[in-house]
Order: C-alpha cells, then sequence, then structure tokens
C-alpha cells in the first residue's frame, strides 16, 4: 500500500481533524442519533452538530481527510457518510515506527 506521509502529517496537524477522526473511531459513542448504520459511516451533518462550526468548514477538514486517505466516503441519497481507512492509518502508523 502505498501513502502520502507527508499528506497525512499535514493532515492530522490540525485539532479539528485529529478529533473527527478520534470521533469516528467509536461512532456510537460520539454520534448518538443517526438514522443509517454506522457502518456505512457517519453523516457529514453529524459533524457540524459536534463541531459547531460552518457546514463548509467541516466540509473542508472531511476533504483533507479524505486527500490523505485517512476517511472514506460513501453518498446514500443526498447525504455523505464518513469512516476511518483503517488500512491507510495503519500503514502510516507502521511507517513512522520504521522510520523514526
Amino acid at each position: 500500500m502505498s501513502i502520502d506521509i507527508d499528506e497525512i502529517i499535514k493532515a492530522l496537524a490540525h485539532p479539528v481533524r485529529r478529533d473527527m477522526l478520534h470521533w469516528l473511531k467509536d461512532p456510537e459513542k460520539y454520534f448518538v442519533e443517526q438514522e443509517h448504520p454506522f457502518e456505512i459511516g457517519v453523516c457529514a451533518g453529524k459533524f457540524d452538530q459536534r463541531t459547531g462550526l460552518s457546514q463548509s468548514t467541516v466540509s473542508a477538514h472531511l476533504a483533507t481527510l479524505q486527500r490523505a486517505g485517512l476517511v472514506t466516503s460513501q453518498r446514500v441519497g443526498q447525504w455523505n457518510f464518513f469512516k476511518r481507512n483503517e488500512d491507510t492509518i495503519q500503514a502510516f502508523l507502521r511507517q513512522i515506527g520504521d522510520e523514526l
């Protein structure tokens, strides 16, 4: 698996993006009300509510995480759902561990 370690580090540099990844690790704990199952991810609108940030700001954060490969998205109807990309996260942790 090829990852862009610099892109991932940039994505992790912002505390809100780190929070988003943390919340996605255990979505049932942080996003209690959602119509769709958490297996498909967390609806982008739930992040708006949780962070208190505007929809455009949350979208920009999620796009940064997605470009870095840290989250994946799935569109269901008019909503986008996001979940952690565990393969990329584990590859990043292994590479950092090997290089530092």
